[in-house]
């Protein structure tokens, strides 16, 4: 595995678009909309289903950005950029969790929206939470979100429950295919808990929607991630497939695949926070 350095939100600040705001400045019963321009205009108008996560924050880094497009595959003569399908399925999840009442902050943007598209067209215009630019260093880019993760930490010091949610898409051979896989560090019982329940509920998907096929994802600790090492909030990395393999695209390339994958980590997320609370 390449690793890096080794797949799957907000307040109002000067110049920054919230993604989400904060439970207890809106309507909050059952069927509120809520308008967040980050998600694009086929996406931007929120339904709130339930308050099953209020109290609860996330932070969702979609890996790479900028100048650093990530891992790379080829499909139907298309290069396939990492950071494009990363972000997607963040902004996917980030919408989800918004349905149940989280605080959610996404860290890296981009004005593509959610885009219900196969394949992603590159580009290098995303910024970070704040709108800065996304330096060129790989430890630089590393160090301002994590930074920017930590701030927000700070700030939202009172939520009972934390979770930082950090997406890549591997690369492999081009023969490897991989099911979706968990990092956490090991020193983290409680991030370890959490990776342990996305994958218990991903596993029981497939069981439901693909059971001649078995689901094989691990969950590991991985302390020197930079992202697992360097961040407060309780931390699950998730690699989301392959990018480089034929059929792991498939699960990402697909609209929805990628929709699959946000609704399911949305289901082990909820598990998460009721059991944790």
């Amino acid at each position: 595995m390449r690793q890096r350095p080794i797949i799957f939100l907000l307040f109002l600040i000067p110049l920054a678009i919230p993604v989400a705001a904060g439970a207890a400045s809106m309507p909050d019963g059952p069927g509120t909309v809520r308008r967040y321009a980050i998600f694009g205009p086929e996406h931007q108008d929120v339904t709130l289903r339930d308050n099953r996560l209020r109290g609860a924050v996330f932070y969702v880094v979609s890996g790479h950005g900028g100048p650093d497009s990530g891992a790379r595959g080829q499909r139907d003569g298309a290069t396939l950029c990492e950071d494009e399908y990363a972000y997607d399925v963040g902004l996917r999840l980030a919408r989800r969790l918004l349905e149940h009442d989280a605080r959610v902050y996404v860290i890296v943007r981009d004005n593509d929206g959610i885009r219900d598209d196969s394949l992603l067209l590159c580009d290098e215009d995303e910024t970070v939470w704040g709108g800065r630019d996304i330096p060129l260093s790989q430890l630089d880019r590393l160090r301002q979100r994590s930074a920017i993760v930590n701030r927000l930490a700070r700030r939202n010091r009172d939520a009972r429950y934390h979770r930082l949610i950090v997406l890549h898409v591997d690369s492999r051979a081009e023969g490897d295919r991989v099911d979706i896989f968990f990092y956490h560090h090991s020193t983290s019982s409680a991030a370890a808990r959490t990776a342990r329940r996305l994958q218990d509920t991903i596993e029981e998907k497939y069981r439901v929607h693909q059971p001649w096929r078995g689901y094989h994802g691990t969950v590991a600790p991985r302390d020197g991630l930079f992202m697992l090492k360097s961040t407060r909030p309780r931390t699950v990395y998730i690699e989301l497939g392959n990018i480089r393999n034929p059929l792991d695209q498939r699960r990402f390339v697909s609209v929805d695949n990628r929709q699959a994958l946000a609704n399911w980590l949305t289901e082990g997320l909820l598990e998460d926070f009721r059991l944790t609370r």
